[in-house]
């Protein structure tokens, strides 16, 4: 792995969960600990991200990592979890989609179906859809609600956003979230992405959180979806050890493993 990649995938999973554990990061990376040691040592120098005893923490002065960082992170896994949750999807529903890296890899998967109603604030999984109506012909509807453009990402939200929400009902709300666990259900770090994200959720029949293994066990800033308002859990094969995972699943939510 290069050394700028390691530099994005470090900072891709401290921005989701801002702390780290030197253990955690040669696990996730697949890279020794010397090689984690050099790495923080050279992010800590470009201000990236701040050492303490036993690994690292994000700098308060920045946000969520940027969205083309973590399209990169994790693409297998959201690619299984992508397979999975399209088999629970049948022509003529009408879904929410949420913006994230885990929705985006969805759509790849939605154009193997047709006949859905898709209602999204994802710029990106409108623009796909769109792309693929000139090659494959119109599979699906697509509704791009309006707002404010979000800071970092191609997406809307915002007061306006969660107003043209409320004029649809939707059987499906698939949501990617920053972390879930069992005690604050879904979260986000972003105020503006989890207002978005529990407006959906409250205007579907049924709610379907996409989530890899790295998410789970895990909270982020904002809540917007409690546990016990989750249908179906859908994440990925190294999630199956996880305690967390269990512990997710005896608090009512159907588990999808892919």
């Amino acid at each position: 792995m290069l050394q700028e990649e390691r530099y994005q995938r470090i900072c891709a999973l401290l921005e989701t969960f801002k702390s780290l554990s030197t253990e955690r990061i040669s696990g996730e990376l697949g890279i020794s600990r010397e090689t984690v040691r050099r790495d923080v040592i050279a992010l800590e120098a470009m201000g990236r991200l701040r050492r303490v005893h036993g690994g690292v923490v994000l700098d308060s002065a920045r946000s969520e990592a940027p969205y083309g960082e973590r399209l990169k992170v994790r693409a297998k896994e959201k690619q299984a979890i992508a397979r999975a949750a399209v088999k629970l999807l049948q022509p003529g529903h009408t879904l929410f989609l949420d913006a994230g890296s885990t929705t985006l890899a969805l759509t790849e998967e939605l154009l193997t179906l047709s006949g859905l109603t898709i209602v999204t604030n994802s710029m990106d999984i409108a623009v796909r859809m769109a792309q693929a109506g000139e090659s494959m012909g119109q599979r699906h509807e697509v509704i791009v609600l309006g707002g404010r453009l979000a800071p970092g990402i191609a997406a809307t939200c915002g007061e306006t956003t969660v107003s043209e929400i409320q004029r649809h009902r939707a059987d499906f709300a698939l949501l990617s979230p920053v972390a879930i666990d069992a005690r604050n259900g879904a979260t986000s770090f972003d105020h503006g992405e989890a207002g978005v994200a529990r407006a959906m959720a409250e205007r579907a029949a049924h709610r379907i959180i996409l989530a890899d293994y790295s998410k789970i066990g895990e909270s982020s800033r904002v809540s917007y979806c409690p546990i016990g308002s989750i249908d179906t859990l859908v994440t990925d094969g190294r999630a199956r050890k996880l305690a967390a995972l269990a512990e997710i699943q005896k608090a009512g939510p159907e588990v999808v493993v892919a």
